[in-house]
């Protein structure tokens, strides 16, 4: 039974059941899940791996459309976009679930939540554009846990923000089907999706899913849409650092995405079910990230440390320092119409004449 959800209920329990999209019915009577690679089968009552899904009357439904584990303004910078209109805020939330299963997750508490008590928030899309728009950020971000599995509550919202002209962004680890991934990024603005590693097996062990439909996610994003997106690389050391898979991962990232999508090598600290690993040393990162840019990528930058020369953005042609980063605040701001202000060359990216003034600051936001 569907139910219908008021924004305006106190009941942190209260389940909500939304008609899902993107499954179909096998012969056997069972429904079978379109939208992600897992391709779950549900018997009446199952839920998928993610949790969040569920066969409820011999149909699909969500169960946490509306709900979430709270809402705050975040710098644009953290989710992490470098590209996309720097220094600007966004409203962000997440819900609870995930169809992959990191044994690293640093998000753990949400995305491997089976507790509908920590969805706590109530609202409508409508509302959240709203806020979005009263507290005057530039975009909403679907992030914490990834916004696949909730696809129908992200799409819903990222159209009503765009009705009030807020951008929407999800923050993703791309692992969705062909068949559901036209629907979900043609109402987003910007992504950024977290590109595990570059190996199968390390996909299918230490993630519990698989690499190639990320890698058709990032060339769909390419050459199928006009979403900015950038990839983020989390470096865990003996596990996906080497240099021989750093190389494997930036050629094939220059010979299917360019040389023009910024890539976010940031450090592991230990967690959730990798606690025995140690935090990754910056000097992985700025080796990464060297040895990307002298492969050929243009925008490299180094995440989760205090490094203020590798997290910055320079002019791939003069070398100058045009947006200076200490963690997510902005110092000097060197771009003009999209270009160098010194030498004119065009650099990739979603930007305005004047950087935004938001900081560093993380501002919870009460939607009741």
């Amino acid at each position: 039974m569907t139910t219908e959800h008021s924004s305006n209920s106190k009941d942190s329990n209260e389940r909500v059941s939304f008609p899902g999209r993107y499954w179909h019915k096998l012969d056997d009577g069972r429904i079978h899940c379109d939208l992600c690679p897992r391709a779950c089968v549900l018997q009446q009552g199952d839920r998928g791996f993610c949790f969040v899904r569920k066969n409820e009357n011999d149909s699909m439904v969500l169960t946490t459309y509306g709900l979430s584990t709270g809402f705050c303004i975040d710098p644009i910078e953290k989710k992490p976009l470098n590209h996309f209109l720097p220094g600007t805020s966004v409203l962000s939330f997440g819900t609870a679930g995930c169809n992959l299963g990191c044994q690293f997750c640093q998000n753990w508490s949400i995305s491997k939540s089976r507790e509908i008590e920590l969805l706590s928030e109530n609202a409508t899309p409508e509302e959240i554009a709203k806020t979005a728009l009263r507290l005057d950020c530039r975009s909403v971000a679907f992030t914490y846990n990834d916004p696949v599995v909730w696809a129908e509550y992200a799409i819903d919202t990222a159209e009503a923000c765009r009705e009030v002209g807020i951008k929407s962004v999800a923050v993703t680890a791309g692992y969705i089907t062909d068949e559901a991934r036209p629907e979900f990024y043609s109402v987003m603005d910007a992504a950024n999706v977290d590109l595990k590693a570059f190996s199968e097996l390390f996909y299918q062990k230490v993630t519990l899913s698989q690499m190639q439909p990320v890698l058709n996610t990032l060339r769909y994003l390419k050459n199928e849409t006009n979403v900015w997106f950038e990839i983020t690389n989390l470096m865990i050391p003996g596990q996906n650092d080497s240099a021989d898979e750093i190389k494997r991962m930036v050629d094939w990232l220059l010979t299917n995405v360019g040389d023009s999508v910024p890539v976010h090598f940031t450090a592991f600290h230990p967690d959730f079910r990798m606690q025995g690993i140690p935090a990754t040393p910056i000097e992985t990162l700025i080796r990464a990230r060297s040895q990307a840019i002298e492969a050929g990528l243009k925008y490299v930058y180094t995440g989760n440390v205090n490094d203020v020369a590798h997290q910055s953005t320079y002019c791939p042609k003069c070398q100058k320092c045009l947006i200076e980063r200490n963690w997510y605040e902005l110092g000097a701001f060197e771009i003009a119409q999209g270009c160098c202000k010194h030498c004119k060359e065009p650099i990739a990216g979603i930007f305005e004449e004047n950087k935004g003034t938001w900081g560093r600051r993380r501002q919870p936001v009460a939607m009741s």
